[in-house]
């Protein structure tokens, strides 16, 4: 898969609970609008990779003004204003050879992109929350973090989260 890769900027965006919860019932855990302000800033224009089931979570489908891809095991499924993958290589292969691409959810997908990602936005959410979609977990000997933002706080949720991004530093790979 590295090989079908060489050429492609995959990043992963998430947010994240302490306890590495992600979701619920096919929904966010918690509304912070900073953050999905800072998720739109940083996709539009891009293209986002994710799961179907993602997909029909979000609030508008397709999200406007980016590239979707949708992954899913239903062969010749399509979905208006996406493009489909069948498999994970698929989706690399659709990926943009020029530009960052963002891997977008769920927690399967996020799972088989974390090998193989170049850099992680990770929205770190300071509490714990029941979930029945959890993050993998991250070995942080294998990041490098390159920006942080830490100890902010959203009014309306009463939460406080932290801004970390971190680029693989390849030191463990082969």
């Amino acid at each position: 898969m590295n090989l079908l890769k060489m050429n492609k900027q995959l990043s992963i965006i998430v947010a994240i609970a302490e306890n590495n919860a992600i979701g619920k019932d096919n929904q966010l855990l918690w509304h912070l609008s900073d953050d999905l302000k800072r998720f739109k800033q940083l996709t539009t224009h891009h293209t986002i990779v994710m799961g179907k089931k993602t997909f029909e979570s979000l609030p508008v489908r397709p999200l406007p003004n980016r590239r979707s891809i949708v992954i899913t095991d239903v062969p010749g499924e399509k979905i208006e204003g996406c493009e489909m993958a069948y498999s994970i290589e698929d989706a690399i292969t659709l990926c943009d050879d020029h530009q960052e691409n963002f891997i977008i959810g769920g927690g399967s997908i996020y799972k088989q992109f974390m090998p193989i990602a170049d850099k992680l936005y990770l929205t770190k959410v300071h509490k714990d929350f029941e979930a029945d979609t959890f993050y993998t977990d991250i070995d942080y000997t294998e990041w490098d973090v390159i920006e942080k933002q830490e100890n902010l706080f959203d009014e309306k949720s009463g939460l406080s989260f932290s801004y970390l991004v971190f680029k693989k530093n390849h030191k463990t790979q082969v």
